[in-house]
């Protein structure tokens, strides 16, 4: 199993990012709402993947990633930040903060498990399934 940790602050997309990785049965996702919830959750989760929303109230992803890169067990977990700004400057912005990749929005939900499996093997050399 693939463990996720996500944030997003649109419960529709954390309702369909659910539901598009759980259909292949290879994920195992922990969702929360806003970086402030995902701090609070991170010390007891061990992720094999950050998946997080750019623009949100109070914390944006950035400075979440910031904040859980403190956490010794998350500094080297590959992190995709999921925007709708996914110009070439901000996705270039978002690389040199220490994202893996950028997905842009609307993403698909039929290829997002895949995506993110590619993004694992690419960034730790960890087995897609």
């Amino acid at each position: 199993m693939i463990s996720i940790l996500h944030v997003e602050d649109d419960s529709d997309i954390r309702e369909i990012t659910e539901m598009a990785l759980s259909m292949s049965g290879d994920f195992e996702v922990t969702q929360c709402e806003c970086g402030e919830a995902a701090l609070s959750v991170a010390p007891d989760q061990h992720p094999d993947i950050l998946l997080l929303d750019m623009m949100m109230p109070g914390m944006t992803g950035c400075e979440t990633l910031i904040e859980l890169r403190k956490m010794p067990h998350l500094t080297r977990v590959p992190a995709v930040f999921m925007t709708a700004r996914a110009e070439h400057v901000e996705i270039a912005n978002l690389c040199a903060a220490g994202a893996a990749d950028v997905i842009p929005k609307p993403f698909d939900p039929m290829t997002l498990g895949d995506q993110l499996k590619k993004i694992l093997h690419r960034t730790t050399g960890h087995a897609s399934t």
